[in-house]
């Protein structure tokens, strides 16, 4: 939220410098993430009057302008914007005026028409953010006047406030936080005696939703624009000036920080009735579109319809206008979570709603509604009624909250005297309770004594004003003490020592090496929802335990896998351009219908294997299941296998074992899913458990010498069943193994008849065997009776027939 720090001042005295200010309010936790100059600090802009004006005679978007600036002589000038009448004052750029964003005004023809200047809009003069049309300036402003006298120069200050502090979303909020932490005095806005109550005429159907709402009706209001004062203040901090009515409730709001809405009372039909919205009714709001309402939402309604969506906008049927003469004022109490679910559901945030939302002060409704009522009697010559119509009750304040000197000493580390401690509670609105500290189940009579009094040396039960309902606990008043006490007057301690490390310690690492691993071939780590939306194929056939009641259709069910959401990150780089594609992710999956956690490992390849074309082929190599097969076997899980098998969404489906246990599914997805994301080539895909995948980073890393003895290596070739496949050899070559067997390499097949002699069935497969010692040199010899021992033991087993 933006705060004048000129508007500030008038509440409270300020520290001399802004960054002092900055700094104080940073360290007691209310953040400034900007600070703005602003204010139309400018040479030769005036107050000029439009005296006509006329369609550009080479421009339909373009008028030439009449004004009076006060020196006598008419002035021609060329302007884009269609926000004014004959009639208004506005504020002029003279030639040899330089604006605030460096423009330097000069006599010109603008198609072909002479223009004698620039009639200017908020965000030109640095009074706003406003572009889209005119500054129109009150009627009682002086023609020929500096704008810098109507606008003096003004700092803004843009706070971000935590939900928790609604109490500092208005100007004299923030003054009141600042003058508890310096000690200096505040000064209120002016006393305010509220209008007598009556019950007459509100009706509150949703008490929950609405537990207080009040209304006034003020007749002979002259809506027109609003002073200059009025328009400089809720200009300097983002807010346009609409007319005088509308001006002064977003002004009472960023003053007082309680929401007020005008309805054009001729407009209403019969009383009000807060109540909650039927199914599907119908509301066009102030911004000009129709909402379709929940039966959750509150609304303010006369006899006929909804005028209002409550706490959050008001509708455009009974919104003032120029014709307004009798208005409705409201203020009122909403429940936050209310209008946050209404304001959430609509989307529709409005600058009420985000007060609402984070509570306001009760004691301030009326007050506000008092405030808005002089303001509208003195600006637009309302005739206000001597009674306010309200309905409901007021919330009491929050309870009363003891607190332990003692433990505020042992929290803080630091002793602070008790006499401060109250000082600063004081300053914070806090006050004293007479009553007795509520002794609790358990206390023995020992801690009944007056000791135990709110006045007592061990502590004090304080009463907390109606604007801090954040305060609950003990240790609330402990961080408002030490807010303002300083943080940087606690001195730090060295308390670090050595703890063994944890199996989250453990766990951490082992997944933080993983991670590196897959990076460093390439791969990219995502990570993606647990929640995923109803058009998953897993949601809709079923296969994924649906959530109860869903937030939005995003997010209806638990994902049973990793894939959805891999293919939901492949189809946004696919829409973004990306000609390649490879990602993993490490997450949590929950499978159906028992919804047992676990934690899996995906990954998915698609697109060009490299940027560039090979040098040699000039041609770009897509990714294949041999790129999948490889980020998989890298991740040095023990006796990994692939073997095929079949699956709906695969074209090439394979099943991934750890010795004779299946740990992971993967291969290349079916082209129908390739179309759906409009990605060209094939999609490869793995998924697994990753308990074996963190459990292989485990095994230490260890040193092996270059070897100092020759290797002989030694073929077989041999006829094979079909079905015989490769992983079923490979472990008969291996087990039992030879001591002096080190490596096994397939390097030649054939199937079909493609090389085999006619009437020869099977395939033909070659191995290469490889056997060293590493203290000495073998011998001819002993690898012939090492091999022959491998070629017997495959005859046996498989009946192979051996190619010599």
């Amino acid at each position: 939220m933006k705060f004048s720090v000129n508007w500030l001042g008038e509440f409270v005295d300020l520290p001399a410098n802004v960054d002092t200010l900055a700094e104080l309010l940073t360290l007691a936790g209310v953040e400034i993430e900007s600070i703005d100059q602003r204010g139309a600090n400018i040479d030769k802009v005036v107050v000029s009057q439009i005296t006509a004006s006329s369609q550009h005679p080479n421009a339909d978007r373009l008028t030439v302008c009449e004004v009076n600036d006060g020196s006598g002589t008419k002035r021609q000038v060329v302007c884009g914007a269609t926000n004014y009448k004959v009639g208004d004052k506005v504020p002029l750029a003279l030639p040899g005026a330089r604006l605030a964003n460096g423009t330097e005004i000069r006599r010109s023809k603008l198609r072909g028409i002479e223009s004698e200047g620039m009639l200017c809009s908020p965000i030109e003069l640095s009074l706003g953010e406003d572009a889209s049309g005119l500054l129109i300036l009150s009627p009682d402003a002086k023609i020929g006047a500096l704008i810098v006298d109507l606008f003096p120069a003004d700092t803004i200050l843009d706070v971000e406030i935590t939900p928790n502090r609604g109490d500092l979303l208005s100007h004299f909020g923030l003054a009141r936080e600042i003058a508890a932490l310096t000690g200096k005095k505040l000064r209120a806005p002016a006393s305010l005696k509220t209008a007598e109550a009556t019950g007459s005429g509100i009706k509150i159907s949703a008490l929950r939703e609405c537990p207080f709402y009040s209304a006034r009706k003020i007749d002979n209001v002259k809506v027109g624009p609003s002073p200059n004062w009025l328009q400089a203040k809720i200009e300097s901090v983002g807010i346009r000036s609409i007319n005088n009515i509308v001006d002064i409730s977003n002004f009472v709001v960023l003053e007082l920080g309680q929401p007020t809405h005008a309805f054009d009372a001729d407009k209403l039909i019969g009383g009000i009735d807060v109540r909650l919205a039927r199914n599907g009714e119908k509301f066009l709001a102030l911004d000009g579109k129709t909402y379709s309402l929940a039966p959750e939402s509150l609304v303010i309604a006369d006899d006929e319809r909804a005028v209002a969506i409550g706490g959050v906008m008001g509708g455009e049927d009974t919104g003032v206008t120029e014709s307004t003469r009798t208005i409705l004022l409201e203020s009122a109490y909403f429940l936050p979570a209310s209008i946050r679910r209404t304001a959430r559901k609509l989307n529709l945030p409005s600058d009420a709603s985000y007060r609402f939302e984070r509570g306001v002060d009760p004691e301030m409704i009326l007050r506000a509604s008092q405030r808005a009522t002089e303001l509208i009697r003195e600006i637009a010559q309302g005739d206000p009624a001597k009674e306010t119509a309200v309905a409901g009750t007021l919330l009491s304040n929050p309870p009363d909250v003891f607190l332990s000197y003692k433990k505020c000493d042992q929290v803080l580390g630091i002793g602070i005297e008790p006499k401060t401690i109250d000082k600063i509670l004081e300053r914070f609105g806090l006050s004293k309770s007479t009553r007795l500290r509520q002794v609790t189940a358990g206390q023995t009579s020992k801690s009944r004594s007056p000791a135990r009094q709110s006045r007592s040396g061990d502590g004090a039960t304080w009463k907390i004003p109606s604007y801090r309902r954040d305060l609950q606990r003990d240790v609330d008043l402990i961080e408002e003490v030490v807010r303002a006490y300083g943080v940087e007057k606690i001195t730090g301690t060295d308390r670090s020592r050595f703890t063994p490390s944890s199996v989250a310690d453990d766990s951490h690492d082992l997944e933080s090496a993983l991670r590196s691993g897959l990076v460093t071939r390439g791969l990219a780590e995502v990570r993606t929802s647990k929640l995923i939306p109803r058009s998953a194929t897993v949601v809709t056939t079923g296969n994924a335990i649906k959530l109860r009641n869903p937030l939005s259709e995003d997010h209806v069910a638990l994902r049973p896998n990793l894939r959805p959401g891999l293919l939901a990150v492949l189809d946004r780089n696919v829409r973004a351009g990306a000609e390649r594609v490879t990602i993993f992710e490490l997450g949590r999956v929950f499978v159906p219908a028992s919804g047992r956690e676990e934690r899996h490992l995906g990954v998915l390849l698609w697109g060009d294997a490299a940027d560039s074309p090979h040098w040699r082929t000039q041609t770009k190599r897509r990714l294949d299941f041999f790129d999948l097969k490889g980020a998989i076997e890298s991740l040095q899980i023990e006796s990994l296998l692939f073997r095929r098998s079949e699956h709906r969404d695969f074209a090439l489906a394979t099943e991934i074992l750890s010795r004779t246990r299946v740990i992971g599914f993967g291969g290349q997805l079916s082209a129908s899913c390739a179309r759906e994301l409009n990605a060209l080539g094939p999609i490869f895909s793995a998924e697994l458990h990753a308990d074996l995948a963190l459990e292989a980073q485990k095994s230490a890393k260890t040193f092996r010498e270059i070897e100092r003895f020759p290797a002989i290596t030694r073929d077989i070739a041999m006829i094979v069943p079909e079905k015989l496949t490769h992983a079923e050899i490979l472990r008969t070559i291996e087990e039992p193994r030879e001591p002096l067997l080190k490596s096994v390499e397939l390097f030649d097949l054939f199937e079909g008849q493609r090389g085999l002699a006619p009437g020869v069935s099977g395939k033909s497969l070659a191995y290469r065997l490889t056997y060293r010692d590493k203290n000495r040199t073998l011998t001819n010899e002993e690898v012939t009776v090492a091999h022959a021992k491998i070629r017997e033991r495959l005859k046996r087993e498989f009946g192979v027939t051996l190619r010599e």
